[in-house]
């Protein structure tokens, strides 16, 4: 029996309930407005506990389990440093209101017992949404205290990369493979975080039925032994979840935000979702674009031809970095070693494109 029911149940004992209990009353004040004929007072009881029980049946999800599942669904995406800063904002509020809640209490009459409890609620969400929209140059502002620590205090935890600074890690970005050379680099200063649920998906693909899948999954847990191996680099698979979240790129978001740390991974999927949620993302595809040769128009090298291109004459090659170079009159070289010339370079969405011409 589902929380909606019992709570529909209970609401309907106690809507019914009231309602036989002011059953007279509103019996009476039927044959005062419309002018009814008397009925025996037991009438009036039963009818007025029937639409009564109706009400409540219907309208007590409304009054109790909505409202709570959706506070619960919202404070479950804040993040910590969020909710710490709305509570701080929150009691602040109140304290003002405290202390102007005397001297409107003066007043009298009924502004003196109404304004004081307006007060507090509005002071309180003032207070709230003040220091939550500002809690960024508030934290920028408390951290100006830990300017007088020594160069030697410094110098010593710069040299600790991983302490304090974590990223989260993506299945997909396991199974991907590059994350072991990049984290060997040097170039993930921090604690690769590795909750269970991805480790759970990642076993969930290392034993499917489609070959292709399986190899993929079990190359991911040769990745992440690998990773685990390596004394240089920190890795912990954490049990840390997020209640109410099904699909593991909501989890992974969610996560992430409550931790305040990034998400490193390659999905374009789970990129977008993250950087429209304020979201931090590390994506090895980007890193890989960006760290790739810059060649420049005008520019030549050798390079072999190995297929013909979509345009009729065109003939493709590669770089060793996996970079396409269309060359325009390359169809005859296919098979062969060339010196081309650079004639424009085009950065798309899939990466960055180069056409190029015989000499």
């Amino acid at each position: 029996m589902s929380i909606e029911l019992i709570s529909r149940i209970i609401g309907l004992i106690i809507f019914g309930s009231v309602g036989g209990v002011f059953g007279n009353d509103l019996g009476v004040l039927l044959e005062n407005s419309i002018s009814t004929p008397p009925q025996p007072a037991f009438v009036y009881h039963i009818v007025s506990a029937i639409i009564f029980a109706l009400l409540g049946y219907i309208l007590t999800p409304w009054i109790t389990v909505k409202p709570i599942n959706a506070l619960r669904k919202n404070l479950s995406n804040l993040s910590a440093q969020t909710l710490v800063f709305g509570i701080i904002g929150l009691v602040i509020g109140l304290i003002l209101s405290a202390l102007l809640a005397y001297p409107i209490s003066l007043l009298g009459g009924i502004f003196g017992k109404i304004l004081p409890v307006i007060t507090a609620i509005l002071f309180g969400y003032l207070g709230m949404i003040t220091i939550v929209s500002r809690q960024k140059e508030l934290r920028n502002f408390l951290r100006l205290g830990n300017r007088g620590q020594s160069i030697g205090d410094r110098s010593k935890k710069a040299n600790r990369p991983g302490e304090g600074c974590r990223i989260l890690v993506d299945t997909s970005t396991i199974i991907d493979g590059r994350i072991y050379d990049i984290a060997r680099t040097g170039f993930l200063p921090g604690e690769l975080l590795i909750p269970r649920f991805v480790l759970n998906e990642l076993q969930y693909v290392s034993d499917s039925a489609d070959n292709l899948r399986r190899q993929r999954g079990r190359r991911g847990m040769e990745v992440l032994s690998d990773l685990q191996k390596d004394s240089n680099i920190p890795v912990t698979i954490t049990d840390i979840d997020v209640e109410g979240v099904r699909e593991v790129d909501d989890r992974l978001v969610v996560l992430a935000r409550q931790l305040n740390c990034p998400i490193l991974t390659n999905d374009y999927n789970l990129n977008r979702i993250a950087e429209l949620q304020g979201v931090t993302v590390l994506n090895i595809n980007e890193l890989a674009n960006a760290v790739k040769a810059i060649l420049l128009p005008g520019e030549s090298f050798e390079m072999a031809i190995i297929q013909e291109g979509k345009e009729f004459g065109q003939g493709v090659g590669y770089l060793e970095d996996g970079t396409m170079v269309v060359v325009e009159d390359g169809h005859d070289y296919i098979g062969k070693t060339i010196k081309i010339t650079v004639t424009k370079v085009l950065q798309t969405a899939a990466g960055r494109m180069i056409f190029a011409r015989p000499d």
